[in-house]
Formats: structure tokens, C-alpha cells, sequence
């Protein structure tokens, strides 16, 4: 019960008409786009580093990452707060983070999409579609059945 529960979490949303462009920052300042990550899945999340929830969550998504970044899918932690990038960067060394993550500051808008609160997590497909939202946090579990329950609407 607790899995199909879980899997209940996931917004699926319509997909889009073409792959999100969306320019990011690094931590070190340099910058990239979502695109170019096409080919992928995506898992784009939303996190601060006063969020709780996004603490807890963290070791998942880096638990995933870990395992999947070299098979098709990884994680990516958009910070959406006022922080300095040195202070972001130790607080990522102090939890042994190293999926990319980049800088936003505050905000309830994306090009992936709203994000009522943090944590929030969007899946963007291989072809650069979202295709699902979270808000809350999200474990690796979650994150596997749903890219293999996936299928295009």
C-alpha cells in the first residue's frame, strides 16, 4: 500500500511541446542551460538550505543520482534562496552533495513550471518534456517507479 501510495504523489502533467529552455547558473558562476541535458531523464529539484524537508530528501536524490547517472537519468538541486555561492558550496560539502546544483533565488515560478513550496521536484524527460511534478519531499524509490512506470500520454 505504502508503494502505491507513494507513486500517488507524482503530478503528472501535459507534456510539453518542446524541450524546456531554461538558463542556469552554477555555484562557481557558470552557465548552462536545462537543454543540454536532453537525452536524460531529469530530476529537478527545488531545495534551500533552511527547508527541513529538503535536507531530509537530500540523501535520496543523491542516492539516486549516484546510481543512475551513468544509466540515462540524474539529479539536479536548483537552490531558491538569498545565499552566497561560498556559503552554498560548504553547505553542499558538509552533507557530501555533488549532483550539480545551481543558484535561482527565491521564487514560485519556473520554466518548468510553479512551485507552491519547497521542496518541489519536476521530471523532465528524456526529450526535455516535464512531465511530472512534486511538491514535498521525494525519495529514490519514488523517483524509480515512476521513470519505469512512464509512459507518454
Amino acid at each position: 500500500m505504502k508503494r502505491f501510495l507513494s507513486m500517488l504523489l507524482l503530478l503528472v502533467l501535459p507534456l510539453a511541446a518542446t524541450a524546456v529552455d531554461m538558463p542556469l547558473t552554477a555555484v562557481n558562476g557558470s552557465k548552462v542551460n536545462l537543454n543540454q541535458y536532453q537525452g536524460s531523464w531529469l530530476v529537478v529539484n527545488y531545495w534551500a538550505t533552511w527547508c527541513p524537508p529538503c535536507i531530509v530528501e537530500m540523501p535520496e536524490l543523491q542516492s539516486f543520482h549516484d546510481e543512475h547517472v551513468d544509466k540515462g537519468a540524474m539529479v539536479i538541486g536548483i537552490n531558491a534562496e538569498n545565499i552566497s555561492a561560498q556559503r552554498l558550496v560548504t553547505f553542499l560539502d558538509d552533507y557530501f552533495i555533488t549532483y550539480p546544483n545551481f543558484i535561482a533565488g527565491p521564487t514560485q515560478q519556473s520554466e518548468l513550471g510553479l512551485i507552491p513550496g519547497l521542496p518541489t521536484t519536476f521530471m523532465v524527460s528524456p526529450e526535455g518534456e516535464v512531465v511530472a511534478r512534486q511538491v514535498g519531499p521525494i525519495t529514490r524509490e519514488m523517483i524509480e517507479q515512476f521513470i519505469e512506470k512512464w509512459k507518454p500520454q
